[in-house]
């Protein structure tokens, strides 16, 4: 089964008409993007677009020979003129299955947002699954039959439609996901290229043509990441961002509970709020432990709070009790979560912070924590295949 892609952008296009964002003033060139539209082996057309014709033209297909025009998603505004080739543009109610003189089955699939899903079925058995925007997989019972080949989804705005067919394994590892429905909230260029593997997926030009069921290259998610970065720099929204297609994730809270801290206490809260509610969250500094279990993805929110335990546990801020065994004792903890990281077998996002770039500290305990948290990052650093600097929300690819 061949898909050709006319158009990957959002509804109204990237860049948008007259948007005077940083977004839209670099979408230009291959990042500028139509409106999705999926042309599958030049017999059925999901969605039609503006320029539909041409955008085919250009890819090096006629849309002449299309048999089946099927939309997802309601169209605001004006009504998009039918080309005269084209058969008029339908929709199937959900659940029922349309089969077309050539061969194709397609399948009507509920979402959990206005509009409808498409499973295509080639006659050779090659399975696609195309998704509105905005929009998940709703009411999604038991396990899937066998993964899809690809599927083609909002993977911005939505990262939990992936979870979900991960989660009943309708995405496997060997399924390709692409990336459309782009709008102007999605980075740019690399930084979506970068966010999108992180999640196994990717996105392609306008007018890209995929062969569905051909053994794709998956992009490789990289097993142990750390993010670093200042106060409120972002690193932490980075490094969730990362884990949100995967359908269950351990948070590993290292700051614990702070009785009588309300400031404190709303700094979780906000956390707890943005985390996908499939999350499960363990309030530990047993870091390594959890490294060495098998289970699903890890992410470790934070080293700097798990140094501050681990000094505390073994009396490292008094200089006598550091010259008199606490650096030793620290060191060997350190050892051992670097160990840890070194052969978990887990997915793993650590997140740390950097504090050596600002004033010096005023007592030899500061700095001392200072020089120990440098130690520490790098020594992590040294074992993650990807190393990020989150600064005013921007992640510089340190490593990977």
């Amino acid at each position: 089964m061949e898909l050709t892609l006319l158009g990957t952008g959002a509804p109204d296009g990237l860049p948008r008409p007259s948007c005077p964002c940083a977004a839209c003033a670099t979408a230009r060139g291959p990042w500028a993007r139509a409106a999705t539209a999926l042309l599958i082996d030049d017999a059925l057309l999901l969605d039609l677009t503006p320029g539909a014709v041409f955008a085919a033209a250009r890819a090096g297909h006629s849309l002449g020979a299309v048999r089946q025009v099927l939309l997802t998603h309601p169209h605001d505004g004006p009504a998009v003129e039918l080309p005269p080739t084209l058969p008029p543009a339908g929709r199937v109610p959900d659940g029922q299955v349309l089969t077309l003189i050539s061969g194709h089955r397609v399948r009507a699939v509920p979402t959990d947002a206005p509009g409808t899903g498409y499973e295509v079925n080639s006659p050779d058995g090659e399975r696609l699954l195309y998704l509105p925007p905005g929009a998940a997989p709703a009411g999604l019972d038991g396990r899937a039959e066998r993964p899809y080949d690809l599927v083609v989804c909002d993977v911005i705005g939505r990262p939990d439609a992936v979870a979900r067919l991960r989660a009943v394994g309708a995405v496997g590892p060997a399924t390709e996901v692409i990336a459309v429905h782009l709008d102007h909230d999605a980075p740019p260029a690399a930084a979506l290229e970068r966010l999108l593997a992180a999640a196994g997926a990717r996105a392609v030009p306008d007018g890209t043509t995929l062969e569905v069921g051909e053994y794709p290259v998956v992009p490789d998610v990289p097993r142990r990441v750390l993010v670093t970065g200042g106060a409120r720099s972002g690193k932490s929204l980075e490094a969730e961002r990362r884990l949100e297609t995967f359908p269950e994730v351990v948070y590993v809270a290292t700051g614990g509970r702070r009785e009588g801290d309300p400031e404190w206490a709303a700094r979780v809260g906000l956390h707890r709020e943005r985390r996908p509610g499939a999350w499960r969250t363990e309030e530990t500094c047993e870091v390594a432990r959890l490294l060495g279990e098998d289970g699903p993805p890890l992410l470790v929110d934070c080293l700097s709070l798990w140094l501050t335990d681990a000094m505390d546990r073994v009396d490292a801020w008094e200089d006598v009790r550091w010259r008199h065994g606490a650096q030793e004792a620290l060191r060997a903890r350190v050892a051992e979560l670097v160990a840890a990281v070194r052969g978990t077998r887990r997915q793993v996002v650590l997140v740390t912070n950097e504090v050596g770039a600002g004033v010096v500290p005023a007592t030899a305990a500061g700095r001392r924590f200072r020089d120990e948290l440098g130690r520490l990052n790098a020594a992590v650093a040294a074992e993650c295949e990807e190393v990020l600097l989150v600064v005013a929300g921007q992640a510089v690819v340190l490593r990977g």
